[in-house]
C-alpha cells in the first residue's frame, strides 16, 4: 500500500493533466508497489476535490465489462469511476478537441435508477425493478496518463470518463430486450464497430449489478436520478479533431458528437 504523501503525489499529478491537457507519468509508474486499493482511493481523492470545487456526483461508470474492451486495454477486469455534471453533453455537441488529451469514443447504454440499489446480492432482477430509463449514449473517455496503462492507472484516472452524450429514443427497462440492443458506430461517414449490448456481461444490466456489488463493503447506495453507465461492447474509436461519431442504435435511435 501507498503511503499517504505518495497517493497525494499521484492526485497533483493527475489533476494537473485535467488541467494541462497533458499525459502525465502512470501512477504504476512512479509508485510500482500500487495496489488497486491506492487507485480507487486515488480516484476518490481527486473526485473530492472537484466536488469541492463545486462539481456535482450525477452517477459512475463502469468500464472494461466486454471482452472488446478488455482485450483493446489489455485488462481483464471490470472498474468503475465517477460521473460527474459537467461531463453530460447533449445530443450533436461540438466539443473542443483541446479538452481532451487523446480522446477516444464507446456506444453505450445509461441506465437511469428510480429506486436506490445497495449490494451485496444485488442481480439482474434487482437492477431492471430499480431502473427507469435506458437511455443510447456515447461515452467519450480520455486517458491523462500515457501509454502502456494498467488496471492501476485506468482506476486511479477515474475510468478515463471524459464525457456522457445521451440521446435516441429512452425505453422502459421491460419494453425491449437489452441483450440484443445492437449499435453501428460511425466515424464521419465509415463505419468503424459494431456490437451487441449482451457483449457486456452477458446482459449491460449486469454491470450495474457489479457495481452496486462492488460498493456494498464501503456502505455506498446508488442514488435514485444516478445515471449508471454499463460499459462499452465494442472497441473505442479514435476521435480527431473534425470528426463527427455517430451511434446507430437502431429502434432506440442515434446519438452523435462532434470534435472541433
Amino acid at each position: 500500500m501507498l503511503t499517504e504523501e505518495q497517493r497525494t503525489a499521484a492526485v497533483a499529478s493527475l489533476l494537473k493533466s485535467h488541467e494541462t491537457k497533458i499525459q502525465g507519468e502512470r501512477p504504476s509508474e512512479m509508485f510500482p508497489d500500487i495496489e488497486i486499493e491506492d487507485s480507487y482511493a486515488i480516484s476518490s481523492m481527486v473526485a473530492d476535490k472537484f466536488v469541492a470545487d463545486g462539481r456535482k456526483v450525477i452517477g459512475h461508470k463502469i468500464g472494461l465489462t466486454s471482452k472488446a474492451m478488455q482485450a483493446a486495454s489489455k485488462i481483464d477486469e471490470p472498474d468503475y469511476g465517477y460521473i460527474f455534471d459537467d461531463l453530460l453533453l447533449d445530443d450533436g455537441a461540438c466539443v473542443p478537441f483541446e479538452n481532451f488529451c487523446v480522446p477516444r469514443v464507446e456506444p453505450e447504454l445509461t441506465f437511469i435508477l428510480k429506486e436506490p440499489l445497495k449490494g451485496p446480492n444485488v442481480g439482474l432482477v434487482d437492477v431492471l425493478r430499480a431502473t427507469e430509463w435506458v437511455v443510447p449514449s456515447i461515452e467519450i473517455i480520455d486517458a491523462r496518463v500515457t501509454e502502456p496503462r494498467r488496471i492501476f492507472d485506468t482506476v486511479a484516472d477515474n475510468g478515463a470518463a471524459a464525457g456522457l452524450v445521451l440521446g435516441g429514443r429512452p425505453v422502459r427497462p421491460e419494453d425491449v430486450d437489452l441483450r440484443w440492443v445492437g449499435a453501428i458506430f460511425y466515424r464521419n461517414s465509415g463505419i468503424e464497430e459494431t456490437g451487441l449490448a449482451a457483449g457486456v456481461l452477458g446482459h449491460p444490466a449486469m454491470a450495474v449489478a457489479w457495481l452496486a456489488n462492488k460498493l456494498a463493503p464501503f456502505d455506498v447506495t446508488l442514488e435514485p436520478g444516478h445515471m449508471m453507465l454499463s460499459g462499452s461492447f465494442t472497441r473505442p474509436v479514435w476521435a480527431k479533431k473534425g470528426d463527427t461519431l455517430h451511434a446507430d442504435f437502431g429502434p432506440l435511435g442515434s446519438v452523435a458528437v462532434q470534435f472541433v
